[in-house]
């Protein structure tokens, strides 16, 4: 069984072929875009098994995505596909500053159509962590059941888990996401929060104010993403401050925060000290934002050390 677990969905993404308002581009490149998923094949790449649940409608684009992410080495064996629902597509908008800009065209997907009988609890219960994101309840009420009793059953087993807030603005507003998502963080162990999700939560942008808000409520370690300036790491005996990682010009920011989970729970998996699970985290961060896509970008560790011991790496 795969040591990480992921729930959630994973769309095909549109890429343009060059910067500017989205009205004027014609010319696209077809990904693939998901949280969870991204985490998934970041901590694939870094050498540890995982494995991603969800619903892809039965088209062209859901085989697609299935084939892609199986394709990273992450088992994808409990995925259902839907013949009635589609697969979810989005398009990105980039501006030359590297500002991105989604369009999301979701609703009514595959994914939003999980229900928690969709769950295979022996393939939780046999995980070591189960990682979920705030996206997930925004799309549907069965979905929101879902990760919740996803949750329920890594809690009762002793399973890690694992939960970024992800908020999405597009899907649902800051108070409707503030609610549900406080009660998520009660099941979470491990929590990473982006500055902005601490404010629409706690009303704070304070680092360690928003760190303590989750300690409260149950994690017993938050990371909070904190950008250019790196990211603070959190528990009731550890305060670490870790800067970030400069892996070059900044291309396509979208997916950065996926990249910094999957570095700091492939940590986590290995017995790090916080101050390395972090900077692993800070590292994988960095290298997400120079190449354009969610998961291109996603480092392997092979990658990671000719950067970091500032050679060369060439390919013949």
């Amino acid at each position: 069984m795969p040591e990480l677990i992921t729930l959630g969905e994973t769309m095909a993404v549109f890429n343009p072929a060059s910067s500017g308002p989205l009205q004027y581009i014609a010319d696209f490149k077809r990904l693939i875009g998901g949280a969870e998923s991204n985490v998934a094949i970041g901590v694939s790449r870094l050498g540890h098994s995982a494995g991603w649940i969800s619903r892809l409608g039965d088209d062209p684009f859901g085989r697609f995505i299935n084939n892609f992410i199986r394709g990273e080495g992450v088992d994808t064996s409990r995925v259902i596909f839907d013949e009635v629902h589609p697969t979810g597509v989005y398009f990105k908008e980039i501006r030359a500053s590297g500002d991105v800009t989604v369009y999301y065209y979701r609703k009514g997907s595959a994914a939003s159509a999980m229900s928690p009988a969709d769950l295979d609890e022996d393939y939780i219960k046999n995980g070591r962590i189960l990682h979920v994101s705030g996206i997930t309840p925004a799309l549907s009420d069965s979905c929101r059941k879902t990760v919740f009793k996803a949750m329920e059953i890594a809690k009762a087993s002793g399973v890690t888990v694992s939960f970024d807030p992800n908020i999405r603005l597009k899907l649902w507003s800051g108070q409707q996401a503030a609610g549900v998502l406080k009660e998520m963080a009660r099941y979470a162990d491990i929590v990473l929060p982006g500055i902005d999700e601490g404010e629409i939560m706690f009303d704070s942008r304070d680092p360690k104010a928003i760190a303590e808000e989750f300690l409260k409520l149950g994690a017993s370690t938050v990371a909070v993403k904190l950008g250019k300036e790196g990211a603070m790491a959190v528990t009731r005996d550890e305060e670490i401050m870790s800067p970030a990682f400069d892996a070059g010009p900044v291309i396509d920011t979208v997916g950065a925060g996926d990249a910094f989970a999957s570095g700091f729970l492939t940590g986590v998996l290995e017995g790090m000290p916080l101050e390395q699970a972090v900077g692993l985290a800070n590292t994988c961060g960095g290298f997400a934002t120079t190449i354009v896509g969610d998961v291109e970008g996603l480092p392997s560790r092979r990658e990671i050390g000719a950067l970091t011991d500032n050679k060369r790496l060439i390919e013949r």
